[in-house]
């Protein structure tokens, strides 16, 4: 329902990017920079100062007029959300934008097919999806560039509100060749300290919830050889198979590894890291529309019954 050029103005405004704004709505740079032309050429002002040397302005700024046209935009953009949000509830369906922000473990291995499922229920429903660290996605739901947010643990931010999702569990991977993959027992956590470890990048919820786990135990972050840190479970998962070192993923994120045979789950005694996944949305406001529609799919007692399913499953394969 929205004016399109209005809607490419707010795409670059928002990311102070051509580039970026014309992969964000799936369009061509050039195709983006002629509706941005078009629009000043309507308004009869200048809304971006250029100073790329193509032109197109590989850097560019809000000018006076094009501040104002955005705080216009995006008042305009709401007001329309809410009018297909209510005309939707007079034929008593779900439909208008839903953007969603997920950690990187979630939107992998969780959301795959909740999001299959919810959009053949409700395929009125316009789905976008960012994904990114936790702190990452806490910070897009505080700028309300997302509706509703999924991350790992608590948003430690005083100005969003938070509720349990599902849960998770932390493991400890090794390669197959490693001396540790046919122990019977668990390791000890002395043990643990005295090889390379990979850890998730730091504003990481897994790298949080583990650097707590091992200073329980008894080994804080100083004491421990972390040789890398990564920004995603994919990269440690490879790193893992590649016998860089061991490290801690998600019990969500290696079903396919430990059918393929490619790394093994050690347990550590004494120590079992679980957590929670939470859906995340600022203080003050309750989820709305196709947001809280999502939210409540996601906690149907089926959704939950299936998640329990798929996590005996991996604790089956993961020994």
């Amino acid at each position: 329902m929205e004016n399109f050029r209005l809607k490419v103005f707010r795409a670059v405004a928002e990311t102070m990017s051509f580039r970026k704004a014309a992969e964000s709505l799936h369009l061509s740079q050039p195709a983006v920079s002629q509706q941005i032309r078009s629009l000043e050429e309507e308004a009869g002002v200048r809304l971006f100062d250029r100073a790329g040397a193509d032109g197109h302005g590989s850097q560019i700024a809000l000018t006076q007029a094009g501040t104002v046209l955005l705080d216009y935009a995006k008042r305009a953009a709401a007001i329309l959300v809410e009018a297909e949000r209510a005309l939707a509830e007079l034929n008593h369906e779900v439909a208008g934008e839903l953007k969603l922000g997920a950690s990187t473990t979630v939107a992998q291995y969780l959301l795959p097919r909740i999001l299959g499922d919810f959009l053949r229920h409700y395929p009125h429903v316009r789905l976008s999806m960012i994904s990114g660290n936790t702190e990452q996605i806490a910070e897009a739901v505080a700028e309300q560039r997302v509706a509703l947010g999924i991350i790992e643990g608590p948003a430690m931010r005083r100005d969003l509100k938070t509720m349990s999702m599902a849960d998770d569990e932390l493991v400890l991977i090794v390669n197959p060749a490693h001396e540790w993959a046919e122990r019977e027992s668990p390791i000890s956590a002395s043990e643990l300290a005295a090889v390379p470890l990979l850890l998730r990048e730091r504003g990481s919820g897994s790298r949080r919830v583990v650097e707590r786990a091992l200073k329980s135990a008894g080994l804080p972050l100083r004491s421990l050889k972390v040789v890398m840190e990564l920004d995603s479970t994919e990269a440690i998962l490879s790193g893992v198979e590649a016998e860089l070192g061991v490290g801690f993923v998600s019990r969500w994120a290696v079903g396919k590894a430990l059918r393929l045979g490619t790394v093994k789950v050690v347990k550590v005694a004494g120590m079992r890291i679980t957590r929670e996944f939470r859906f995340v949305w600022p203080a003050g406001a309750e989820p709305a529309g196709a947001a809280a529609a999502f939210q409540r799919f996601a906690l149907q007692p089926r959704r939950s019954k299936k998640n329990r399913r798929l996590r005996r499953s991996s604790n089956l394969r993961g020994g």
